[in-house]
C-alpha cells in the first residue's frame, strides 16, 4: 500500500496548490489509509495566514485530511479519478482542532473507512505531528452522478 507522489498525482485529480498529500505510507483498501504531508515555508497560504506568524489554516488540514480519504475511496472502489469517476466532499462533524501546525512540521494524515450507506462514504479521520493530535473530523464523501 505505500505510494510516492506520482502515484498520489495518478490516484487524485487535485494538482498545485492544491494537491496536500506527498506520499501514502500505508493503504489497506476497504479499511485505512496514513499519508503524509510536508509542511513548508513556501506554502501559498502562509504569505496571508499570517505574514509574522505562520500557521496552517484549518480548512487546508481539513483538506489534506479529505484527499487522504479520497484515495482511499478511490483504491477500495478500484477506479482513478478521471471525466467519469470524481469522489467529493459532502459533508464534515466534530471538526477540532488541537493546536496550530507551522512550517517545518509533518502532517500524519489517517483515515479510517467506516461506513458506506446509500453512496455516501463516512470516514474517521485524525491528523498528528510528532505524534501529537492536531485535528480530527468525521467525514463524508461520495462519488459523482452524472445523469
Amino acid at each position: 500500500g505505500a505510494m510516492d507522489i506520482g502515484a498520489v498525482r495518478a490516484q487524485l485529480p487535485h494538482r498545485y496548490p492544491m494537491l496536500l498529500v506527498d506520499r501514502v505510507t500505508e493503504c489497506v483498501p476497504g479499511t485505512s489509509i496514513r499519508a503524509l504531508k510536508n509542511v513548508t515555508a513556501n506554502e501559498p497560504f502562509f504569505q496571508g495566514h499570517f505574514p509574522y506568524r505562520p500557521v496552517m489554516p484549518g480548512v487546508m488540514i481539513l483538506e489534506a485530511l479529505a484527499q487522504a480519504a479520497g484515495i482511499l475511496a478511490f483504491r477500495t472502489a478500484g477506479v482513478v479519478p478521471n471525466e467519469h469517476s470524481l469522489f467529493y466532499f459532502v459533508g464534515i462533524d466534530g471538526a477540532r482542532f488541537r493546536r496550530p501546525v507551522e512550517p517545518g512540521d509533518q502532517l500524519v494524515l489517517e483515515a479510517t473507512l467506516e461506513r458506506t450507506i446509500r453512496g455516501i462514504w463516512t470516514f474517521a479521520t485524525v491528523a498528528t505531528v510528532d505524534g501529537a493530535e492536531v485535528a480530527s473530523a468525521r467525514m463524508m464523501i461520495a462519488p459523482e452522478v452524472k445523469p
